[in-house]
C-alpha cells in the first residue's frame, strides 16, 4: 500500500509501506549508524519521534528475541527507511523487521530518498511530520493538522517503569532513575558487581517508601539505602521534566553521588542552576567524536539526543568535561569537587562503539 510522509511545512515524500497501515505524527528525526536498527527501535529515548535511518539498507539482519533489545517494545512513533529487505539472513534473527514492525502496531514507509530527507532535516532542523498510509496518493490539507509534538508535554510516563525492581545482588546499590532507560545501563552495571534498584521518574530514594522486602530502608526519613544514583537517558524536553529535577536538585544538596546519562546529564544541569537548548538536527548515531577536556583523550561514541547543556550558564563549580568535536557543543559535565558527572553520550552503547564504558568505573570510584 502507497505511503507518504508529510512535514509540518508541507513538503511531502512518497514511497511503500512496510509496517502497520496506519497513520502516525511526530517529530522527524535521523540517525546515521549503519547498524543497530534494533536497538535503536526500542530505544525509550526516541519515543514520539518518526525514525529516518540514512544507512539505505535495513532489515537485512532481521529482528532477535528480546533480550537483545533496549526496552520491552519498539518505541518510535514511525519509521523511515530507502531500502527494506524482507529476506534477513542472521543466526539470530527470529523475524522480519515488517512482522515485528506490524505486530507492534508501528507504521514505516520504504522507498523514499532518505539522502534527499536528511539533507533537509539539516538545513531546515529537525520538524514535526505524519506518516498517512493509504491507497489515496492525494495529499489533503488534513495532513499537517493535528501532528504530536512530544516537546509539549513531559512524556516521561509514558516510558519510565511503574514499580521498583532489583538486579543484581552486589554489596553496593546504585538507584537507577529511569527516564527511559535503556537495558544496557543495567547491564553495564551489575557486570561490574553492583545492585541496581530501579525506579519511576518521580520516585525520590530520599523519601519515598517501598516494601522492604525488595531492598532495605535507611534512616534518611524512610527512604532508600542506596550508595549512589544514576539518571537515566530519555525522551523530550529535559524541562518538562520538573519532578525530577527537583528530586535531583535534591540528591546534590544532600552530596550523594551522581551521574547522568543523556537527558540525565540534562536533568543534573538544569537542578545545578543551569540550563538547557534544543539543538537544530541533534545527535543520533554511533561515530559522534567527543573529547575529554581533562586528559585530551578522544572517545568515538553512541548518541541519542536533541538537548544539550548551556556551558556558559553553569556555576563556575561545574567543568566542562566532553566537548563534540563536530559542533563544539558539550557533552559532559563535572564538578569540581564533588561526586556529581554526567555524560551527553551513551557510555552503555547498544548500538555503537563501547570505548565509553570506562565512564561506569569511574562514576563507581565516587560510590564508597
Amino acid at each position: 500500500m502507497m505511503g507518504r510522509l508529510v512535514l509540518s511545512d508541507g513538503t511531502v515524500f512518497l514511497g511503500e509501506s512496510f509496517g502497520k497501515e496506519d497513520t502516525t505524527s511526530g517529530e522527524v528525526v535521523f540517525n546515521t549508524g549503519m547498524a543497530g536498527y534494533p536497538e535503536s527501535l526500542t530505544d525509550p529515548s526516541y519515543f514520539g519521534q518518526i525514525l529516518v535511518l540514512t544507512y539505505p539498507l535495513q532489515g537485512n539482519y532481521g529482528v532477535p528475541e528480546s533480550k537483545f533489545w533496549e526496552s520491552g517494545k519498539i518505541q518510535v512513533k514511525g519509521l523511515i527507511v530507502q531500502n527494506y529487505i524482507d529476506h534477513p539472513s542472521h543466526f539470530e534473527s527470529r523475524k522480519t523487521l515488517g512482522d515485528w514492525l506490524k505486530e507492534q502496531g508501528i507504521p514505516a514507509i520504504q522507498g523514499i530518498d532518505t539522502r534527499e530527507l536528511t539533507r533537509k532535516l539539516r538545513e531546515h532542523g529537525v520538524m514535526l511530520g505524519k506518516i498517512v498510509v493509504s491507497y489515496q496518493p492525494s495529499v489533503v490539507r488534513e495532513d499537517i493538522i493535528g501532528i504530536y509534538d512530544p516537546n509539549k508535554e513531559n512524556i516521561l510516563p509514558y516510558v519510565s517503569t511503574k514499580k521498583v525492581e532489583v538486579y543484581g545482588e552486589g554489596r553496593k546499590n546504585i538507584v537507577l532513575i529511569d527516564c527511559g532507560a535503556k537495558e544496557n545501563i543495567i547491564r553495564s552495571l551489575v557486570k561490574r558487581g553492583v545492585r541496581v534498584t530501579r525506579v519511576p521518574w518521580d520516585f525520590n530514594p530520599l523519601t519515598s517508601k517501598i516494601d522492604s522486602s525488595l531492598v532495605a530502608q535507611n534512616d534518611r526519613g524512610g527512604g532508600l539505602d542506596f550508595d549512589g544514583v544514576l539518571v537515566s537517558n530519555g525522551p523530550g524536553d529535559p524541562k518538562q521534566a520538573k519532578d525530577t529535577i527537583k528530586i535531583v536538585k535534591q540528591l546534590l544538596e544532600a552530596n550523594i553521588p551522581t551521574f547522568g546519562i543523556c537527558l540525565g546529564s540534562q536533568i543534573l544541569a538544569l537542578a545545578a542552576g543551569g540550563e538547557t537548548y534544543k539543538l537544530k538536527f541533534g545527535h543520533r548515531g554511533q561515530n559522534q567524536p567527543v573529547m575529554d577536556q581533562f586528559n585530551k583523550k578522544a572517545v568515538i561514541t553512541s548518541q541519542n539526543h536533541g538537548f544539550a547543556v548551556d556551558m556558559k550558564s553553569m556555576d563556575k563549580d561545574w567543568k566542562e568535561w566532553f566537548v563534540n568535536l563536530n559542533d563544539g557543543t558539550n557533552e559532559g559535565i563535572r564538578h569540581k569537587s564533588k561526586p556529581f558527572l554526567a555524560v551527553q553520550f551513551h557510555p552503555e552503547a547498544n548500538p555503537g562503539p563501547i570505548e565509553g564504558g570506562y565512564l561506569f568505573d569511574e562514576f563507581l570510584k565516587y560510590v564508597k
